[in-house]
């Protein structure tokens, strides 16, 4: 009676392993439809970031206070960002879309930010659009690159990379030149 109940795991065992196997891998990879072949677009766009003034596009929505620990006063502050995107670097050139996300400073060493933002586009080609971007910014260093992770409509399925470079700077306000590539 022993032996029969030690042969009942190993029959089970035995069938799962057949049932398993007949129906297949766990995923199917099928072709998308509406695929078209990838394209290569660069977009260069200026976003500008104002914290001042009577209609500021960023905000801080929490300042911590400074520590002994953090060397960087800035360490802690988020700021939620629904920031103008031009086609040029002055804000009265044609705007394109908006800049819409968050920035939190991240680093307690040095001024960085981590920043999660979507691109979205309300002019042009790419009306309706979206472009998702995420990535560390240390903002006074040069080569600044930040990952595509995404997008909508004529960006669905993207990828790439952004490159920032600082245009200018007033007080807390800057505006900032994105060099944007984009595979989709």
């Amino acid at each position: 009676m022993a032996k029969r109940f030690q042969l009942i795991p190993l029959l089970s065992s035995i069938l799962l392993l057949a049932i398993t196997a007949e129906s297949g891998s766990y995923s199917k990879t099928t072709p998308f439809k509406g695929y078209q072949p990838e394209k290569l677009t660069h977009l260069r766009v200026y976003f500008h970031d104002v914290l001042s003034g009577d209609k500021p596009t960023a905000i801080r929505v929490i300042m911590p206070p400074v520590t002994n620990t953090s060397a960087v006063s800035s360490f802690g502050v988020v700021v939620i960002a629904n920031n103008l995107l031009t086609e040029g670097p002055d804000p009265s050139s044609r705007e394109i879309g908006r800049a819409q996300g968050i920035y939190a400073s991240t680093d307690m060493n040095t001024l960085s930010f981590t920043m999660l933002f979507n691109l979205v586009f309300t002019e042009g080609e790419f009306n309706g659009s979206t472009v998702s971007m995420y990535g560390r910014n240390p903002i006074f260093s040069d080569g600044r690159e930040f990952p595509i992770i995404g997008g909508t409509g004529a960006f669905r399925l993207a990828r790439g990379y952004a490159q920032a470079e600082t245009y200018s700077i007033s007080g807390f306000d800057a505006v900032v030149e994105y060099n944007v590539f984009i595979s989709h």
